[in-house]
């Protein structure tokens, strides 16, 4: 089709205010009618709750060596933001076109779907699939399922390009995603015997203290040569809250903490050396005083990382698209290390810049559209 076909498609999209705590059926079905139209072979998969789902579609039907275009439906809220129009309105200016969702990443399916020709006529060569998600922005949880689908399936797709807002530059690596809630339950009592309680929130701080403990040794680890920025695993504190009163022992915590792994061992290691430091050292001390004493923690994502290979089918394929002969990393996290985890090679290409995503007037320029349209097109000549 062409650059006003995906301005009309993107402006569509944009329409559908599919913030991560909504139902993103709308733009779903939406995306589905205009692959179905084309012919091509679309499974609409529902979440339990019946309020969110995946879309998976095919050209070129169910057999070996397919390539997967993806990019999630759901977009950031846009409260207290200030918008210069309205976030849900397409708005062009200056080469321009803003609205919530313009480049993380509707952009980059509004490419796909004015493509849909020129990727049929491209999926005589090898299939070609579209993964469309929901619930990226708040861990990924449309594209875990999907994946687990897909793992079970004779046929497994062999590459994914994953659209994410990359200015069009080529990555091979993202770091993983992992978010922890902790809680810790101790014993109240009256400040004046701290040996009677068992206060929670300095239990909080020893766990934060062996995080930084921890992250220096997550230096220590970091391979030689690593291309991320930091290029280590890095740990973050977010929040902690706790306790009553000046002169109450605090009763219960409760911690915030991020940690985003550059590989799956690090991932494992963490986790492992602060569930030890739980069991065998703050449990035992907590219950000596109040056997009720506890700490549970709560996860609220985990999501690998892109580790980066020396052999990467979707990379050197998006090289060919593009002219590009070098790949880079980002600190961000994508879906693209679960298509990875079920033995797939993926690449993180597409329109926009990730410095726009998540703002006011988010928009993605009409030269990063075309340049995505052009990769598109150029599938049809890859072998």
């Amino acid at each position: 089709m062409g650059i006003d076909t995906t301005r009309a498609i993107l402006g569509d999209l944009i329409g559908f205010p599919s913030v991560s705590s909504q139902s993103n059926l709308a733009i779903i079905h939406y995306i589905a009618d205009r692959l179905e139209q084309a012919g091509a072979e679309v499974e609409v998969m529902p979440d339990v709750s019946g309020q969110k789902a995946n879309l998976f579609a095919t050209f070129g039907g169910a057999r070996e060596g397919g390539l997967v275009l993806s990019g999630h439906s759901d977009v950031v809220p846009v409260t207290d933001q200030d918008w210069t129009s309205d976030p849900f309105v397409m708005a062009e200016r200056d080469g321009r076109l803003y609205g919530r969702g313009a480049c993380d990443m509707k952009g980059f399916i509004a490419a796909c779907l004015s493509s849909l020709d020129t990727l049929r006529e491209a999926a005589k060569t090898r299939p070609i699939h579209f993964a469309f998600t929901h619930d990226e922005e708040v861990g990924c949880l449309g594209a875990q399922s999907l994946v687990k689908l897909l793992a079970e399936r004779p046929y497994k797709p062999r590459l994914c390009i994953i659209g994410e807002p990359t200015s069009m530059q080529v990555y091979d690596g993202n770091k993983g995603c992992c978010e922890y809630t902790v809680h810790f339950e101790g014993r109240p009592g009256h400040s004046s015997a701290p040996d009677k309680g068992v206060n929670a929130v300095e239990y909080a701080v020893r766990y934060i203290n062996r995080l930084f403990e921890l992250r220096a040794a997550l230096v220590a680890r970091c391979p030689p040569g690593s291309r991320f920025d930091p290029p280590q695993t890095t740990l973050n504190v977010g929040a902690l809250r706790g306790g009553v009163s000046h002169n109450v022992i605090a009763p219960r915590a409760e911690l915030n903490w991020e940690m985003r792994p550059i590989n799956a061992a690090d991932m494992r290691f963490v986790k492992d050396e602060i569930a030890a430091f739980v069991s065998d050292t703050l449990l035992p001390e907590m219950r000596a005083i109040a056997p009720e004493a506890g700490i549970a923690t709560e996860i609220v994502g985990e999501v690998v990382g892109l580790e980066p290979m020396d052999e990467n089918g979707a990379r050197d394929l998006v090289f060919a698209l593009t002219g590009q002969n070098h790949a880079g990393c980002v600190a961000f996290n994508t879906e693209a290390g679960l298509f990875q985890a079920i033995g797939m090679d993926a690449v993180i290409c597409g329109p926009g810049s990730i410095e726009q995503a998540h703002k006011a007037d988010e928009f993605v320029s009409l030269d990063q559209l075309s340049q995505c349209l052009n990769m598109l097109e150029r599938l049809g000549e890859a072998r």
